[in-house]
């Protein structure tokens, strides 16, 4: 996978003294099925990659929830995840900049779990970094805004695992982040279940499928 990485820094990298445009790599995939996890291990590589570190930023859709405060008046507190708890434009906005000329540096909201809220301008994609790398549950769902952030992402991963697995490893986050067991698993059959189902009817647009981190569909390079 970082040889596809490789290919998008390639294409990205300034040559000759003519700026060309950064690309922006999405994974997507249901609740659970290891987007994060993902992408963490391809920035630790990355890092030490001779073709890729420093070039690589981070930006997640995590923060672009909409604050509680929002939520509540718009009634969707007792849904948050699902599609329209984010703020989409604000996210479409952050990755059509990245990618535009004359590069800039910019910054990102992230999520602070320990609050439940996304923290303003916490995230920096320096004005060199040449590919950024987003992770959502809803980057290839087709209706409700989404489709300004698939027209920003050059290429697409969808992270595949078996539901049981999946289920049992949401249930794990949410008990470590507090939640009773009891009512970690009521979440995830009534919340992170409905939205899983929305996620996976946009698995066969993805340019490479990955379960447990592993090519399943697709090419390993470009």
């Amino acid at each position: 996978m970082l040889d596809r990485c490789a290919a998008l820094v390639g294409a990205a990298a300034t040559s000759e003294g003519t700026q060309r445009r950064r690309r922006i790599l999405g994974v997507s995939g249901a609740p659970g099925a290891g987007k994060t996890t993902v992408v963490l291990a391809v920035l630790a590589a990355a890092a030490v990659d001779p073709r890729l570190a420093g070039r690589v930023a981070h930006v997640p859709m995590d923060g672009y929830h909409l604050p509680n405060a929002e939520l509540d008046r718009l009634g969707r507190r007792d849904r948050k995840g699902a599609p329209d708890t984010f703020d989409v434009e604000a996210y479409a906005a952050t990755l059509a900049t990245a990618r535009s000329l004359p590069r800039a540096a910019l910054r990102a909201p992230s999520f602070d779990h320990a609050v439940g809220e996304p923290a303003p301008d916490t995230i920096e994609v320096p004005k060199d970094a040449d590919l950024v790398l987003t992770e959502g549950n809803y980057l290839l769902l087709p209706d409700g805004g989404w489709p300004t952030v698939r027209a920003q992402l050059d290429e697409v991963w969808f992270c595949d695992l078996g539901d049981e697995q999946r289920r049992s490893r949401l249930i794990e986050r949410h008990v470590l982040s507090g939640r009773q067991a009891d009512d970690a698993a009521a979440w995830v059959h009534r919340s992170d279940e409905a939205n899983a189902r929305l996620v996976v009817t946009g698995r066969h647009e993805a340019d490479v499928v990955l379960v447990d981190g592993r090519v399943f569909e697709g090419s390993a390079t470009p």
